[in-house]
């Protein structure tokens, strides 16, 4: 039987140093939640199959959507639909919680990015 435990975002968040790097938090029904920092811009994608959540936890970004820009904030999130092209974007250090399916790829449509991230480590 698998062991449940409480996860502290504040404490996985000190794990974590770098920008534009997911990591796996917990994992649900083919679901994950993943916590990465975001700071400066991200690359415009989309993601063929997968909606993505993102929830912001500390700091701010704007997510650049291509009719319009949308301001998150401490307690906000955001939907995108799969197939809508997008591109987060944080002038500040901003802490964010994602959720979304295990097989989605952080840069989507755009998988040679050297941004690209396929094997997440788990905090």
């Amino acid at each position: 039987m698998q062991t449940i435990e409480k996860i502290n975002l504040a404490d996985k968040f000190k794990q974590i140093a770098d920008f534009w790097n997911p990591r796996i938090a917990g994992e649900l029904n083919g679901q994950q939640v993943k916590l990465a920092k975001f700071k400066g811009e991200f690359d415009w994608h989309h993601h063929e199959h997968e909606d993505e959540f993102f929830l912001v936890v500390s700091g701010s970004f704007e997510m650049h959507l291509r009719d319009k820009v949308i301001t998150l904030n401490p307690g906000e999130f955001i939907v995108v639909p799969r197939g809508v092209e997008h591109k987060p974007v944080a002038p500040v250090e901003a802490e964010v919680l994602l959720f979304e399916p295990a097989t989605t790829i952080n840069t989507g449509n755009l998988q040679n990015s050297d941004r690209t991230r396929l094997n997440l480590e788990r905090l």
